[in-house]
């Protein structure tokens, strides 16, 4: 039996989302960013309107990492992609092959869904992941910079 699994995560699995979600906020030193509740992980992930999904790596069947994804677009491949906005794997874990099997999961789920690629954001200071990522053959898009509109500031622009 392979001690790495992973799987679609499950409305069950809402707390144990959000911890998970804690714990790459506090790894990422942004833990006072987090407005997120189980609720709100609820309705995103599993209401009516579902804006993610997760998948789940479990460790000798223990949940141990996610890997959290919604799909883009790229006009100039005219496909859609992935774009990872969380892989987190429990410190305690790390080492075993569980990320690479998270990334692998979403590779396969991107060849399913005939995507053109996955795309993700790592934190500059983060030298292990940026090693993982790299080691898989990932590549930085140094020539673009990451913006973001919040939203206190959409009523400021929506004011212009």
């Amino acid at each position: 039996m392979n001690k790495i699994q992973i799987r679609e995560a499950t409305q069950k699995d809402v707390p144990l989302i959000y911890s998970l979600i804690k714990e790459i906020a506090e790894y990422e030193k942004l833990s006072h960013e987090v407005v997120a509740t189980e609720e709100k992980v609820r309705e995103t992930l599993f209401g009516k309107n579902k804006y993610a999904e997760v998948i789940i790596a479990e460790y000798k069947g223990i949940p141990v990492g996610q890997a959290l994804f919604f799909h883009n677009y790229s006009t100039f491949l005219s496909q859609p992609g992935i774009y990872l906005e969380d892989l987190f794997v429990r410190p305690e874990f790390r080492g075993k092959g569980i990320g690479k099997e998270l990334l692998k999961g979403l590779a396969k789920i991107a060849k399913e869904r005939n995507c053109g690629r996955i795309e993700w954001v790592v934190l500059n200071w983060n030298k292990s992941a940026i090693d993982f990522y790299e080691s898989f053959g990932s590549k930085p898009m140094n020539e673009w910079t990451t913006y973001r509109l919040s939203s206190e500031d959409f009523d400021k622009l929506l004011k212009k």
